[in-house]
């Protein structure tokens, strides 16, 4: 519910992504000549709502291994290569886009499409 208050109509966000970043969940950029380079996030938008985000993922990361679901299995990999909080982050983004795609088009949570 804290999420819908803050972000209110989510057609407002062409993608996922732009209302990810409006979170401060996807990486500060600084690129130049071709060359990217990803920063870490940029921390802007509501650090209320991130919070939120980044605690539920942390707690789905922790109880992850005792599932067999799709998206389970995809924190556990990632978190597997990267840094736990790295994966922490990456988790709260995925969310974020989730929420959007179910404001976006009404619909309820899909567990098969989470981890596409």
């Amino acid at each position: 519910t804290a999420l819908v208050a803050c972000v209110g109509n989510a057609t407002q966000f062409a993608s996922g992504r732009q209302m990810a970043a409006s979170l401060g969940l996807t990486p500060r950029q600084h690129s130049s000549g071709g060359r990217d380079r990803l920063l870490g996030i940029s921390k802007r938008g509501d650090a209320y709502v991130r919070s939120l985000l980044v605690h539920g993922a942390r707690a789905m990361l922790r109880t992850a291994p005792r599932h067999d679901d799709a998206l389970s299995r995809w924190i556990i990999r990632l978190s597997s290569r990267s840094h736990p909080n790295v994966a922490c982050v990456a988790m709260a983004n995925k969310t974020a886009r989730m929420a959007w795609a179910m404001l976006r088009h009404g619909t309820n949570y899909q567990p098969a499409l989470a981890a596409a």
